[in-house]
């Protein structure tokens, strides 16, 4: 039955895009959650590529082998390309939702939800145009 119930609401959410109420603030709890990984993600999955990337720098150095040393150095160079744009990905997002909110103003206002929810999913219940706003406004949370 609970089920049916955001069902229903969803309906309405997909009824109301272009609103602060729409598709997206109905489903900010999913979008949250969504930010919530990519918050984690860009900051664990960094640190693990450098750590793995020093651990094989150091190996290759131990072993005093010239060719295994710059194999290591470019596999790190790579890595800390990576952790680099792993860790933009959030900023990445949020320009891509800017774009699509310049394309329609109707759309504007459901987009920031989504925003909201994706690019700072732990903002305050006391700021109203914050995830968790959206969430307790529309009694998902």
């Amino acid at each position: 039955m609970l089920f049916l119930a955001n069902a229903d609401s969803i309906v309405e959410g997909i009824q109301a895009v272009g609103q602060a109420n729409g598709f997206c603030a109905h489903t900010a709890n999913v979008w949250q959650l969504v930010g919530v990984f990519l918050l984690v993600f860009k900051i664990v999955i960094p640190i693990i590529l450098i750590v793995l990337g020093m651990f094989d720098l150091g190996k290759a150095v131990i072993s005093s082998d010239d060719k295994s040393i710059s194999k290591a150095v470019k596999a790190l160079a790579m890595r800390l390309v990576a952790a680099v744009v792993i860790f933009f990905i959030p900023t990445i997002i949020a320009f891509v939702f800017t774009m699509i909110g310049a394309f329609n103003n109707d759309a504007k206002a459901d987009f920031d939800v989504c925003k909201a929810c994706i690019t700072n999913p732990n903002a305050g219940k006391e700021q109203k145009d914050s995830c968790n706003y959206y969430i307790d406004h529309n009694n998902l949370g």
